[in-house]
Protein backbone atom coordinates (compact mmCIF):
# COMPACT_ATOMS: atom_id res chain seq x y z
CA UNK A 1 0.00 0.00 0.00
CA UNK A 2 1.26 3.38 -1.36
CA UNK A 3 1.76 5.82 1.95
CA UNK A 4 1.21 9.84 2.32
CA UNK A 5 4.71 10.39 2.45
CA UNK A 6 5.41 8.70 -0.89
CA UNK A 7 2.90 10.33 -2.31
CA UNK A 8 4.18 13.57 -0.69
CA UNK A 9 7.28 12.47 -2.40
CA UNK A 10 6.14 11.86 -5.57
CA UNK A 11 4.64 15.27 -5.72
CA UNK A 12 7.79 16.99 -5.06
CA UNK A 13 9.69 14.64 -7.09
CA UNK A 14 7.61 15.62 -10.36
CA UNK A 15 6.87 19.20 -9.34
CA UNK A 16 10.42 20.05 -9.26
CA UNK A 17 11.25 18.26 -12.35
CA UNK A 18 8.65 20.26 -14.15
CA UNK A 19 10.17 23.10 -12.44
CA UNK A 20 13.46 23.19 -13.58
CA UNK A 21 12.41 22.21 -16.82
CA UNK A 22 9.94 24.44 -17.13
CA UNK A 23 11.43 27.06 -15.47
CA UNK A 24 15.88 26.75 -16.11
CA UNK A 25 16.56 29.96 -14.55
CA UNK A 26 15.35 29.17 -11.12
CA UNK A 27 16.87 25.87 -11.44
CA UNK A 28 20.64 27.28 -12.64
CA UNK A 29 20.53 28.43 -8.41
CA UNK A 30 21.14 24.89 -7.59
CA UNK A 31 23.58 24.03 -10.86
CA UNK A 32 26.58 23.54 -8.90
CA UNK A 33 24.99 22.15 -6.33
CA UNK A 34 23.49 18.44 -6.74
CA UNK A 35 26.61 16.54 -6.09
CA UNK A 36 26.96 17.72 -2.43
CA UNK A 37 23.43 17.95 -1.83
CA UNK A 38 23.22 14.15 -2.67
CA UNK A 39 26.00 13.43 -0.30
CA UNK A 40 23.84 15.18 2.78
CA UNK A 41 20.98 13.21 1.44
CA UNK A 42 22.95 10.01 2.03
CA UNK A 43 24.02 10.89 5.41
CA UNK A 44 20.41 11.60 6.25
CA UNK A 45 19.67 7.45 5.07
CA UNK A 46 22.47 6.82 6.86
CA UNK A 47 21.73 7.77 10.02
CA UNK A 48 19.39 4.57 10.74
CA UNK A 49 22.20 2.15 9.61
CA UNK A 50 24.74 1.02 12.71
CA UNK A 51 27.60 -0.49 10.22
CA UNK A 52 29.51 -1.95 13.31
CA UNK A 53 26.04 -4.49 13.71
CA UNK A 54 25.84 -4.76 9.97
CA UNK A 55 29.54 -6.02 9.74
CA UNK A 56 29.56 -8.62 12.89
CA UNK A 57 26.31 -9.96 11.73
CA UNK A 58 28.46 -10.34 8.08
CA UNK A 59 30.03 -13.79 8.25
CA UNK A 60 26.52 -15.51 9.30
CA UNK A 61 25.53 -14.71 5.20
CA UNK A 62 28.56 -14.38 3.66
CA UNK A 63 27.69 -17.14 1.05
CA UNK A 64 24.40 -15.54 -0.05
CA UNK A 65 25.74 -11.68 0.31
CA UNK A 66 28.90 -12.39 -2.13
CA UNK A 67 26.39 -14.11 -4.07
CA UNK A 68 23.75 -11.19 -4.55
CA UNK A 69 26.31 -8.46 -4.79
CA UNK A 70 28.16 -10.40 -7.69
CA UNK A 71 24.97 -10.72 -9.74
CA UNK A 72 23.69 -7.15 -8.18
CA UNK A 73 27.13 -4.82 -9.02
CA UNK A 74 28.39 -7.14 -12.41
CA UNK A 75 26.64 -9.77 -13.91
CA UNK A 76 22.78 -8.54 -13.55
CA UNK A 77 23.99 -4.89 -14.88
CA UNK A 78 26.43 -6.55 -17.83
CA UNK A 79 23.65 -8.78 -18.68
CA UNK A 80 20.60 -5.91 -19.19
CA UNK A 81 23.54 -3.77 -21.12
CA UNK A 82 24.01 -6.38 -24.04
CA UNK A 83 20.30 -7.08 -24.03
CA UNK A 84 19.77 -3.57 -24.56
CA UNK A 85 22.36 -2.81 -26.87
CA UNK A 86 20.67 -5.37 -28.79
CA UNK A 87 17.41 -4.09 -28.63
CA UNK A 88 17.31 -0.64 -27.96
CA UNK A 89 20.78 0.56 -28.16
CA UNK A 90 19.82 4.86 -26.74
CA UNK A 91 18.96 3.07 -23.36
CA UNK A 92 22.27 0.96 -23.07
CA UNK A 93 24.43 3.38 -21.30
CA UNK A 94 21.61 4.54 -19.02
CA UNK A 95 19.90 1.06 -18.11
CA UNK A 96 24.08 -0.27 -17.14
CA UNK A 97 24.16 3.03 -15.15
CA UNK A 98 21.00 2.42 -13.20
CA UNK A 99 21.01 -1.52 -12.54
CA UNK A 100 25.08 -1.08 -11.39
CA UNK A 101 23.99 0.90 -8.64
CA UNK A 102 23.92 -0.05 -4.98
CA UNK A 103 20.86 -1.03 -2.85
CA UNK A 104 18.73 1.67 -1.87
CA UNK A 105 19.13 3.20 1.60
CA UNK A 106 15.35 2.95 2.03
CA UNK A 107 15.32 -0.67 1.07
CA UNK A 108 15.34 -1.73 4.56
CA UNK A 109 11.91 0.20 5.32
CA UNK A 110 10.73 -1.44 2.36
CA UNK A 111 11.66 -5.12 3.83
CA UNK A 112 9.75 -4.51 6.90
CA UNK A 113 6.65 -3.78 5.15
CA UNK A 114 7.42 -7.04 2.70
CA UNK A 115 8.51 -9.38 5.42
CA UNK A 116 11.26 -10.16 4.31
CA UNK A 117 14.88 -10.43 6.28
CA UNK A 118 15.78 -6.96 6.88
CA UNK A 119 19.49 -8.31 8.11
CA UNK A 120 20.07 -9.37 4.54
CA UNK A 121 18.63 -6.06 2.91
CA UNK A 122 20.72 -4.21 5.49
CA UNK A 123 23.89 -5.91 4.63
CA UNK A 124 23.23 -5.33 1.22
CA UNK A 125 23.08 -1.90 1.33
CA UNK A 126 26.39 -1.44 3.49
CA UNK A 127 28.39 -3.89 1.31
CA UNK A 128 27.16 -3.12 -2.10
CA UNK A 129 27.46 0.86 -1.56
CA UNK A 130 30.69 0.01 -0.06
CA UNK A 131 32.00 -1.53 -3.66
CA UNK A 132 30.05 0.41 -6.04
CA UNK A 133 32.44 3.74 -5.96
CA UNK A 134 34.56 0.78 -7.85
CA UNK A 135 32.62 -1.61 -9.59
CA UNK A 136 30.66 1.01 -11.34
CA UNK A 137 33.14 3.06 -12.95
CA UNK A 138 34.84 -0.23 -13.64
CA UNK A 139 31.33 -1.92 -16.09
CA UNK A 140 31.13 1.81 -17.91
CA UNK A 141 34.66 1.75 -18.51
CA UNK A 142 35.01 -1.78 -19.76
CA UNK A 143 31.92 -2.12 -21.39
CA UNK A 144 31.47 1.04 -23.44
CA UNK A 145 34.91 1.52 -23.94
CA UNK A 146 36.00 4.42 -26.13
CA UNK A 147 32.44 5.32 -26.92
CA UNK A 148 32.99 7.96 -24.30
CA UNK A 149 35.18 10.54 -23.18
CA UNK A 150 35.28 9.90 -19.01
CA UNK A 151 37.87 8.95 -17.21
CA UNK A 152 37.70 6.10 -14.95
CA UNK A 153 39.28 7.48 -12.17
CA UNK A 154 36.94 10.43 -12.47
CA UNK A 155 34.09 8.18 -11.62
CA UNK A 156 36.03 6.04 -8.94
CA UNK A 157 36.43 9.87 -7.31
CA UNK A 158 33.22 10.88 -7.92
CA UNK A 159 31.33 7.98 -5.90
CA UNK A 160 33.94 7.80 -3.76
CA UNK A 161 33.25 10.63 -2.54
CA UNK A 162 29.37 10.91 -2.47
CA UNK A 163 29.30 7.51 -0.62
CA UNK A 164 32.10 7.18 1.91
CA UNK A 165 31.94 11.09 3.58
CA UNK A 166 28.46 10.51 4.22
CA UNK A 167 29.33 7.06 5.77
CA UNK A 168 32.05 8.38 7.96
CA UNK A 169 30.23 11.44 8.93
CA UNK A 170 27.52 9.78 10.39
CA UNK A 171 30.15 6.86 12.12
CA UNK A 172 32.28 9.79 13.23
CA UNK A 173 29.23 12.05 14.94
CA UNK A 174 27.67 8.86 16.22
CA UNK A 175 30.63 8.90 18.81
CA UNK A 176 31.21 12.29 19.30
CA UNK A 177 27.08 14.00 19.12
CA UNK A 178 24.67 11.22 19.19
CA UNK A 179 22.11 13.36 20.40
CA UNK A 180 22.41 15.58 17.64
CA UNK A 181 22.57 13.10 15.07
CA UNK A 182 18.76 11.63 16.88
CA UNK A 183 17.31 15.29 16.82
CA UNK A 184 18.19 15.13 12.72
CA UNK A 185 16.72 12.05 12.09
CA UNK A 186 13.50 13.30 13.30
CA UNK A 187 13.76 16.15 10.85
CA UNK A 188 15.07 13.75 8.11
CA UNK A 189 12.00 13.52 5.77
CA UNK A 190 10.63 17.02 5.55
CA UNK A 191 14.82 17.95 4.99
CA UNK A 192 15.43 15.12 2.33
CA UNK A 193 12.06 16.61 0.66
CA UNK A 194 14.10 19.75 0.06
CA UNK A 195 16.55 18.59 -1.42
CA UNK A 196 15.18 15.85 -3.39
CA UNK A 197 13.54 18.99 -4.72
CA UNK A 198 17.11 20.96 -4.86
CA UNK A 199 18.77 18.02 -7.16
CA UNK A 200 16.07 18.19 -9.59
CA UNK A 201 15.70 22.09 -9.78
CA UNK A 202 19.74 21.80 -10.88
CA UNK A 203 20.32 18.74 -13.14
CA UNK A 204 16.49 19.36 -14.95
CA UNK A 205 17.24 22.66 -15.61
CA UNK A 206 20.35 21.72 -17.27
CA UNK A 207 18.04 19.82 -19.83
CA UNK A 208 15.33 21.88 -19.84
CA UNK A 209 16.18 22.68 -24.01
CA UNK A 210 16.34 18.69 -24.78
CA UNK A 211 12.93 18.09 -22.64
CA UNK A 212 11.06 21.11 -24.17
CA UNK A 213 11.73 19.63 -27.72
CA UNK A 214 10.81 16.05 -26.50
CA UNK A 215 8.24 15.70 -24.29
CA UNK A 216 6.70 12.77 -25.52
CA UNK A 217 9.88 10.75 -24.82
CA UNK A 218 8.56 11.03 -21.06
CA UNK A 219 6.42 7.90 -22.04
CA UNK A 220 9.07 5.80 -23.36
CA UNK A 221 11.26 6.43 -20.65
CA UNK A 222 8.78 5.68 -17.60
CA UNK A 223 7.66 2.36 -19.72
CA UNK A 224 11.83 1.13 -20.16
CA UNK A 225 11.48 2.21 -16.11
CA UNK A 226 8.73 0.16 -14.88
CA UNK A 227 10.54 -3.13 -17.45
CA UNK A 228 13.59 -2.52 -15.72
CA UNK A 229 11.56 -2.90 -12.28
CA UNK A 230 9.77 -5.68 -13.26
CA UNK A 231 13.47 -7.38 -13.89
CA UNK A 232 15.08 -6.70 -11.21
CA UNK A 233 11.84 -8.29 -8.75
CA UNK A 234 12.05 -11.65 -10.95
CA UNK A 235 15.94 -11.85 -10.76
CA UNK A 236 15.75 -11.30 -7.18
CA UNK A 237 13.48 -13.76 -6.55
CA UNK A 238 14.79 -16.49 -8.70
CA UNK A 239 18.30 -16.27 -7.80
CA UNK A 240 17.07 -17.53 -4.00
CA UNK A 241 15.92 -19.73 -5.21
CA UNK A 242 15.86 -22.76 -2.35
CA UNK A 243 16.02 -20.61 0.28
CA UNK A 244 13.07 -19.25 2.62
CA UNK A 245 10.18 -16.92 1.43
CA UNK A 246 11.60 -13.75 3.43
CA UNK A 247 14.62 -14.27 1.89
CA UNK A 248 13.39 -14.54 -1.32
CA UNK A 249 11.85 -11.36 -0.79
CA UNK A 250 14.87 -9.77 0.56
CA UNK A 251 16.94 -10.84 -3.10
CA UNK A 252 14.08 -8.76 -4.81
CA UNK A 253 14.05 -6.33 -2.66
CA UNK A 254 17.83 -5.82 -3.29
CA UNK A 255 17.86 -5.67 -7.07
CA UNK A 256 14.97 -3.77 -7.10
CA UNK A 257 15.06 -0.83 -4.44
CA UNK A 258 17.89 0.75 -5.51
CA UNK A 259 20.19 4.91 -5.03
CA UNK A 260 18.72 5.56 -8.29
CA UNK A 261 19.35 9.36 -6.75
CA UNK A 262 22.24 8.72 -6.49
CA UNK A 263 22.44 8.12 -10.83
CA UNK A 264 20.92 11.03 -11.45
CA UNK A 265 23.37 12.94 -9.96
CA UNK A 266 26.08 10.72 -10.84
CA UNK A 267 24.89 10.51 -14.44
CA UNK A 268 24.56 14.06 -15.09
CA UNK A 269 28.02 14.52 -13.96
CA UNK A 270 29.30 12.57 -16.99
CA UNK A 271 26.76 11.95 -19.52
CA UNK A 272 23.83 13.09 -21.28
CA UNK A 273 20.07 13.81 -20.60
CA UNK A 274 18.49 10.23 -21.00
CA UNK A 275 20.73 8.13 -17.40
CA UNK A 276 19.45 10.82 -15.30
CA UNK A 277 15.80 11.21 -16.50
CA UNK A 278 15.27 7.28 -16.52
CA UNK A 279 16.89 7.29 -12.94
CA UNK A 280 14.17 10.14 -12.19
CA UNK A 281 12.01 8.10 -13.63
CA UNK A 282 12.65 4.85 -11.95
CA UNK A 283 10.74 7.08 -8.47
CA UNK A 284 7.40 5.86 -10.23
CA UNK A 285 7.91 1.76 -10.24
CA UNK A 286 9.87 2.47 -6.57
CA UNK A 287 6.62 2.61 -5.15
CA UNK A 288 4.03 1.43 -6.89
CA UNK A 289 5.73 -2.19 -7.43
CA UNK A 290 5.82 -2.35 -3.65
CA UNK A 291 1.82 -3.74 -4.12
CA UNK A 292 2.65 -5.95 -6.58
CA UNK A 293 6.34 -7.48 -5.15
CA UNK A 294 4.07 -7.96 -2.07
CA UNK A 295 1.47 -9.92 -3.96
CA UNK A 296 4.09 -12.07 -5.82
CA UNK A 297 5.40 -12.51 -2.20
CA UNK A 298 2.35 -14.19 -0.94
CA UNK A 299 2.61 -17.03 -3.38
CA UNK A 300 5.89 -18.41 -2.31
CA UNK A 301 6.21 -20.54 0.30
Amino acid sequence: MVRKNDLILLLVIFCSMGAGIGFPNLGKVFLPYPLYLMMFLLFLSFLKIEFVEVLQNIKKTTSIILVLCLLKLLIIPAGLFFLTQAIWPEYALPVLLLSGISTGVVAPFISGLLNATTLLVLMMVVISSLLVPFTLPALVELLMGQTIEVSFLSMVKILTMVVFVPAFGVILLRHLVPSFLKKLERAQFPVSLVIFACINLGVFAKYSSFFMERLNKLAEIILVAFLLSAIYHIVGFLVTWGRKKEDRLAGAISFAYINNVLIIVFSSQFFGPLSPTLAAMYMLPFFTMIVPARIMGNFLK
